[in-house]
């Protein structure tokens, strides 16, 4: 049997969030149809992760609807799938990725970005070093794209913030914001009220979205077939706290 593809989101109080992580899974289905695909949350939004697992069958890859490492990447997720389905394959988080690049490029044009705008990714941010480091890799990538340095600030934990980013740029030219988030809620909502020109939507439902989900999908697939040519030896994360909802 196909292994069925089970989205794990964060969740968030936002109705247009909802909406807009409902709407990127069926353009998932859409990729590839007849393929078991499920949308779940690890927290605050129905249904949840520990409650999807258990009731489907079959094989199940589980992909996170993560961005960047953190605490939900290596705490709160693995501990959910040891409890409620072991046997689960568990993909890697989001991003960085070329495909995350592209999507970010677009939204931008469609922002109305010009070329002498200094840009910002604009992030939630993480207690977690490696996961700042992640949101840094992506920011490096969309500069390249872009061909102008992009910097990267944080909504929550991580330096720059937002506002210090904005006013530090804001000096010398319009500052736009790259939504470095999936969906419209509390993240978006930051972005937004930080104080500079135009911010570009929420990632979404975007084709280049689902085509990187998929390539996770298959990523965690390969991973688990492959002979272990080495031992792996596991170290236990930083002391991590998740992000402000």
């Amino acid at each position: 049997m196909t292994p069925a593809l089970v989205l794990a989101a964060h969740g968030t109080r936002s109705p247009a969030g909802q909406r807009t992580l409902s709407a990127l899974a069926e353009t998932v289905r859409r990729a590839r149809p007849g393929r078991r695909v499920e949308l779940s949350h690890l927290e605050i939004s129905a249904p949840l992760l520990a409650e999807v697992l258990p009731a489907a069958a079959g094989p199940v890859v589980v992909v996170p609807l993560l961005l960047a490492g953190g605490y939900h990447v290596h705490i709160d997720l693995p501990a959910v799938v040891a409890r409620s389905r072991p046997d689960a394959v568990v993909a890697g988080r989001l991003g960085p990725h070329r495909l995350l690049t592209s999507a970010l490029v677009r939204k931008l044009a469609r922002a109305g970005l010009r070329a002498d705008d200094a840009v910002v990714l604009g992030a939630a941010g993480s207690s977690d070093p490696a996961a700042l480091a992640d949101v840094r890799a992506a920011a490096h990538r969309l500069g390249v794209r872009l061909a102008r340095p992009v910097t990267a600030a944080f909504a929550s934990a991580g330096a720059p913030s937002l506002e210090e980013a904005v006013e530090r740029l804001g000096s010398a030219a319009r500052v736009v914001i790259a939504s470095y988030v999936l969906a419209p809620g509390f993240f978006h909502d930051r972005l937004t009220a930080a104080g500079a020109g135009p911010v570009s939507e929420p990632l979404g439902a975007d084709p280049d979205v689902a085509a990187l989900i998929w390539h996770r999908y298959e990523e965690a697939l390969r991973d688990r077939r492959a002979p272990a040519r080495h031992p792996r030896h596991w170290h236990a994360p930083p002391t991590l706290r998740p992000a402000t909802p």
